[in-house]
Formats: C-alpha cells, sequence, structure tokens
C-alpha cells in the first residue's frame, strides 16, 4: 500500500475512528492538498460515511482581506463557516483537518498586529467541537510540494512524503497496532502523573524560569478522545504528547519557546520570549512578529492565559527528525509545550457548568488557543506536590517519572 492510501486509512480508521453513517467534514488548509482529501473522502464513503463534505482554506485570499478589510471587520466570522462546525455537533458527525500551509509568505509584509486580530480559520465554535463529546476528530498532514521547498529548498513531495512515513508509523508492519501500542504508551505516563497529583510543573532551562500551577481536579491525557456514544479518536496524527489544564491564575516567570511558532493565524515568530505574573503574560518579545503576539493576547481576556500544559519527550519520532516544519501539528509533538487561551474541559472530569465557576476553578475561557513549544534537551521538567517537593519528570529531554 502507498503511503498516500495508508494515510487514509489511519486518518478514517485510526484517527477519526469514523462509524458507519457518519457525516463527514474534511477540511483542507490548501486546495494544493486535494489528493490527500480526496484519498481520505475515498475511504471514508467505502468505509460506509454518509456523507462527505471537503471544504479548502485560501491563504492568499486571507492575505487580500488583512491587506485592505478595514480593522473593525478583521474579527468577522461568516455564520455558514461557524455552521459547519455547530451541524457536525448536531448530527454526531466526524471532523477532519488537513494542515501544511504551502506558503506562509503571503502574509510577509503584513502588518503583524493586523494579522494577529484575524483567526480565521480557527474559530470559537471548534471548542464547542471539541467540548461537546458528540464529533469523533482528528487532525492529519497533507503533504504537498510547497511545503516540502519550505523545508528542503525544492518542491520534493516524495521526500515529504519518506520523512513523514515513520513519524506517522506509515512504515510499521501493521499502523494500526503500531499506533495502539503507541497510545497505550502515552496513557501509561498520563497514569503516572496523575497517581502524582502534582499541583504545578516547573520548567528550568536557558531563559525559562517558569512554574504552571495545575487547577484543582485536572487530569493529564494523551491525545485520545472518547466521544459520549462510541468512537475514540487519536485527535492528533502524529501525537507524542500528555497534556492538562493550568490554574489560568497561578503560572508565574519566564519561558523562552525553543522553536519557531506559526501561529494559528499564519505570523511566523521566532525567538519569542513572554513573563507571566499571577496568571497573565505581561511581558511578549521576540525576534520576529512580537505584535501578532500580543494582538492575538488581546483578542479577550483569557487569551493572555495559559489553557493547556504539555510534555513530550525526545523519544518523540517528530523530535528525532531534526526538522522543524513550521507546522503546529508536528512541531508540537517535537517538544514539551505550553498554549494560551481556551482550555480543554476534558481534561477536568468534574468542571462545572457555569461559565463564572469555571473561571474560579481556574479553568480558562477564550476564543483563541494557541500552543507555543518550550521543551528540549537543555530544559528541565519537574512536577511540584503540594507540599513543595520536587519530582524529576523529563532530565535530557528523557522521561525519567517512574
Amino acid at each position: 500500500m502507498d503511503n498516500l492510501a495508508a494515510l487514509a486509512q489511519l486518518t478514517v480508521h485510526v484517527g477519526a475512528d469514523m462509524k458507519p453513517g457518519q457525516d463527514v467534514l474534511i477540511a483542507a488548509w490548501d486546495p494544493i492538498q486535494a489528493p490527500v482529501a480526496r484519498a481520505i473522502a475515498e475511504e471514508a464513503y467505502a468505509s460506509g460515511a454518509h456523507y462527505v463534505s471537503v471544504v479548502y482554506w485560501d491563504g492568499p485570499v486571507k492575505a487580500s482581506r488583512l491587506r485592505h478589510a478595514t480593522e473593525d471587520s478583521l474579527g468577522f466570522i461568516p455564520d455558514w463557516f461557524r455552521r459547519g462546525c455547530t451541524e457536525m455537533i448536531e448530527r454526531r458527525g466526524a471532523m477532519i483537518s488537513i494542515v501544511g500551509d504551502p506558503n506562509p509568505s503571503v502574509f510577509d509584509g503584513i502588518d503583524a498586529r493586523r494579522l494577529g486580530l484575524d483567526l480565521m480559520p480557527f474559530i470559537p465554535e471548534t471548542f464547542d467541537v471539541v467540548a461537546s463529546g458528540r464529533v469523533n476528530w482528528t487532525v492529519v498532514p497533507g503533504p504537498n510540494p510547497g511545503w516540502a521547498a519550505r523545508l528542503f529548498g525544492e518542491p520534493d513531495e516524495q521526500r515529504l512524503w519518506d520523512v513523514l512515513a515513520p513519524i506517522l508509523r506509515l512504515d510499521a508492519a501493521d499502523p494500526v497496532q503500531a499506533w495502539r501500542d503507541h497510545v497505550a504508551n502515552l496513557t501509561e505516563r498520563a497514569e503516572r502523573l496523575n497517581e502524582r497529583r502534582f499541583s504545578n510543573v516547573a520548567f528550568e532551562g536557558p531563559g525559562t524560569d517558569l512554574v504552571v500551577g495545575l487547577v484543582e481536579g485536572h487530569r493529564w491525557i494523551a491525545g485520545v478522545m472518547a466521544t459520549d456514544w462510541g468512537p475514540v479518536a487519536v485527535v492528533n496524527m502524529p501525537t507524542e504528547e500528555v497534556f492538562t489544564t493550568p490554574d489560568r491564575n497561578r503560572v508565574e516567570g519566564t519561558v523562552r519557546m525553543t522553536k519557531p511558532l506559526l501561529m494559528t493565524g499564519g505570523a511566523l515568530v521566532e525567538g519569542l520570549r513572554l513573563r507571566f505574573a499571577a496568571g497573565r503574560a505581561v511581558e511578549v518579545d521576540a525576534d520576529t512578529n512580537a505584535d501578532a503576539v500580543r494582538a492575538q493576547m488581546a483578542t479577550d481576556e483569557g487569551a493572555a492565559r495559559l489553557g493547556e500544559v504539555a510534555l513530550v519527550d525526545k523519544s518523540s519520532p517528530v523530535g528525532q527528525s531534526g526538522i522543524v516544519f513550521g507546522d503546529l501539528l508536528l512541531d508540537e509533538n517535537a517538544a514539551s509545550h505550553i498554549a494560551w487561551g481556551r482550555a480543554y474541559e476534558v481534561t477536568v472530569p468534574e468542571l462545572p457548568e457555569d461559565q463564572a465557576e469555571r473561571e474560579g476553578l481556574g479553568f480558562n475561557l477564550s476564543g483563541v488557543h494557541q500552543d507555543a513549544m518550550i521543551g528540549g534537551p537543555g530544559v528541565d521538567v519537574d512536577g511540584i506536590e503540594p507540599g513543595g517537593t520536587r519530582v524529576p519528570i523529563l532530565r535530557d529531554d528523557a522521561w525519567v517519572l517512574g
């Protein structure tokens, strides 16, 4: 089986865990990824899908908006775009996102602050999909010549497939079983963290001295989410992380990003440095596009507070590749990371329904969710017990927690 067909099978049957009779929404980052979208649609229909919708984002059109639209219109999201998410919730559909930007340079020369104001195509209703428990969803890479050219200096798409095959376990004798084994290992790591019941996680390394408080009642989970009616999705392919929810009010210190960050809105940020006080990012600096981060963090009250902390060690095949992919799906699975903005309900089992009560607990609410990589060989990670005892979790980028 070739890599495209193998990816389609894993996406439908492992990533989305699609069930016969489901509607499926496939959202691709760019029309150039049509071959991947079509292969997934073919596998979905062959496996009993009721109806498959395919939509394509278009970066150059967004760039036109940013160049010419009035600033007060940049936060507008059309109702039909929101409806794609809400209909999937209502119909218990499956959602599959295909990422891998062929040309983020379309935003070169655009005011970084304006770029930070336009969140499309990442909309608040996406968080409703995650929180609903009704939608089985996943995100997969869509190799394309433009992405390959960004990484290798030439549009060698086959070379990109060759790099991604071991990362996605497409080269395993039985890719499905390989994924089951991998997910079981990540789940065991999450269970070890849950047994410890740490109150904080600390990161220390060059430019980093950060303590992240964890919300009361949190649970660490792997990138596997069960619906309330049956399907169990591997929500990122690849996934190498275990993650949980910070306390929005208990984050203190400084942190330096260890990898460049391609923001959800399209800005490429390098050398990002943040300082947190009482949970809020109060200083933002970067070598490039700091204004895009500042604008995003000003979107709403929770946008400058943390909604996720995730641990990844050097066993990750993404990290072992040595490549910065310029795509969050891949890059966040190369290193430990944080995310400012919306927290995930699934990591707090006894979360109150009332939003004010949630915020009182320390659960962060926002219309954004932006991952940024902070881990690597020079960054140690400790769990801090309620009494203050520090317990090593990662040393020299290796998992050491027993």
